[in-house]
């Protein structure tokens, strides 16, 4: 039997991944899971942020389960933080599942217009989002080393205060809304 593949899709909004998430999922018969889309079936309008942990978390859960049986998994919600892809790196290592990271980039004007071009045809799958939250964005997210990406480099310990990366998971991803 096949391990199965967890593919991570890793970038900031508007540069290609729910697009690319679209293509693994056909060409990988893989479960997509796009936190966007739970995120708009279950709150509409709203984007509550007290929520977007907790879809993730339980998104996350559900394709941990999904490798355990054998299927492919792409996770589609940016992944900005080092320590989130490592966290599932190794907790697909843990379920003897392979990784493939897809890390997707662009110029921050080609970016804006895709967004714009986004909420322009598909309002109903995303939400605004400003040059301002954009620009905080960008300075959140960790470029992916070039040896995280290809998965030579080793997934290491979690931060401080943690005993592993399950543990670290359980934090970053709680499974309720506090």
């Amino acid at each position: 039997m096949q391990r199965p593949t967890l593919f991570l899709t890793v970038g900031l909004p508007g540069t290609g991944k729910t697009t690319a998430a679209r293509l693994i999922e056909a060409e990988h018969n893989a479960l997509r899971l796009t936190k966007d889309e739970w995120m708009k079936a279950l709150f509409g309008p709203e984007n509550p942020a007290s929520a977007s942990d907790v879809i993730e978390g339980r998104l996350v859960w559900l394709g941990m389960r999904a490798l355990e049986l054998g299927a492919n998994v792409v996770l589609d919600f940016g992944l900005w933080s080092r320590d989130e892809r490592s966290a599932l790196r190794q907790a697909a290592a843990d379920v003897g599942a392979s990784v493939v990271m897809c890390y997707f980039e662009l110029d921050p004007d080609e970016q804006r217009d895709r967004l714009d071009q986004r909420l322009g045809e598909a309002p109903h799958e995303t939400w605004p989002i400003s040059d301002k939250e954009l620009a905080e964005f960008a300075v959140k997210f960790d470029i992916p080393t070039a040896a995280e990406l290809d998965g030579s480099e080793p997934v290491g310990q979690p931060p401080d205060g943690f005993a592993n990366w399950g543990e670290w998971s359980r934090h970053r991803w709680p499974p309720s809304v506090h």
